[in-house]
């Protein structure tokens, strides 16, 4: 049995609307990345739509977007988060280099291998652009 991610922070009440979180460290991670200074302080991902180039290989890109991806299927299993890295890695296909296609590549694999429909994966999609 996997030691899931850390748990969410929450805010405290009546401080305004927040998107709970799950939250990566570099610890969680299985693969270790390279740590590209001069974008560490550029926006990340953040959801879609989002047409900038994706970096797999640099560590302010990658926790982003594998927080995004079990975020978006509510999910803290260290089994998965690996196996997002391994799919944002070198399963992913070259030719899909923006932001917003890695996530959709992610969110759709992920959901089959979670058992869910095209279509549940799709309106969770159209939820978070809400």
């Amino acid at each position: 049995m996997s030691a899931p991610v850390a748990a969410p922070k929450s805010m405290p009440a009546g401080e305004g609307v927040v998107k709970m979180g799950i939250q990566i460290k570099p610890s969680d991670l299985y693969y270790k990345y390279r740590h590209v200074k001069e974008t560490q302080h550029e926006p990340k991902f953040t959801g879609k739509p989002d047409p900038h180039p994706y970096d797999r290989d640099d560590l302010y890109e990658v926790i982003p977007m594998l927080s995004a991806v079990m975020d978006h299927f509510n999910c803290a299993d260290a089994n998965i988060l690996h196996r997002l890295e391994e799919l944002a890695g070198d399963d992913m296909p070259r030719f899909i280099k923006t932001r917003e296609e890695v996530f959709d590549f992610l969110v759709s694999v992920v959901g089959d291998m979670l058992g869910e429909s095209p279509e549940q994966v799709t309106r969770g999609v159209e939820r978070e652009n809400d």
